[in-house]
């Protein structure tokens, strides 16, 4: 029975399979260990539900009933925060990318504050998934959102890796953020939001933060 689980939770339009997912469950393979990576795109894309990306965490934990260390990138690292300061006995260490702290009122800047608007009358928008197809997605997500906090405070040692270019979650959010919460420290790398150039320093800090081992990666 293993002591710890490594959970990896995918953000916004993402799915198991992005480019982050599975480099680093590769990386965890190599060293003898399981990295979870489950679908947060609950109960559909169109119908996402904050709640039942927890209840998807939840899941997870039951299975095994050991400490969660857990990655989470962009929304999925508010959902990893969230979790742990749900449940400080079932998270022990964190690591989060870009989080997506201030979820809600990011939102008018990302899809612009006309079509901001649009969703709201309509009641959903069209919104590209993780294959790039359009999904009217409803505007429930947004009132979840907005009743959630905003910063979720990590009950437990966490290390945050923000983009210094990042235009989606301003790198601003997670400096205030260390400042404000003492269990946090911050990396900043020169890159965008989404990390892409920064796998390998994502994967080393990763596995210095959970101690499963050193980087393993293919020579180039």
């Amino acid at each position: 029975m293993p002591t710890k689980r490594y959970v990896y939770l995918h953000g916004f339009a993402s799915s198991p399979k992005s480019r982050k997912a599975l480099a680093l469950g590769r990386a965890f393979a190599g060293l003898g260990a399981e990295l979870v990576v489950p679908d947060l795109n609950r109960p559909s894309f169109a119908k996402l539900s904050l709640a039942a990306m927890l209840a998807a965490v939840d899941e997870v934990y039951e299975e095994k009933k050991v400490p969660l260390r857990i990655i989470g990138s962009s929304l999925g690292g508010w959902l990893a925060a969230r979790y742990a300061e749900l449940h400080p006995d079932r998270v022990d260490r964190l690591v989060l990318l870009c989080p997506g702290f201030h979820l809600a009122e990011r939102w008018p800047k990302l899809v612009g504050e006309e079509w901001f608007a649009v969703w709201e009358k309509n009641g959903e928008l069209p919104l590209a998934d993780a294959s790039g197809e359009k999904v009217q997605v409803h505007w429930a997500f947004i009132e979840e959102a907005r009743r959630e906090p905003a910063e979720p405070a990590v009950p437990c040692p966490t290390v945050i890796l923000h983009g210094l270019r990042d235009e989606v979650v301003p790198l601003r959010i997670s400096r205030e953020y260390v400042a404000a919460h003492p269990l946090a420290t911050l990396i900043e790398v020169d890159d965008a939001h989404d990390l892409a150039g920064s796998i390998e320093r994502i994967d080393a800090e990763v596995q210095r933060h959970f101690e499963v081992g050193r980087p393993t990666w293919p020579d180039h």
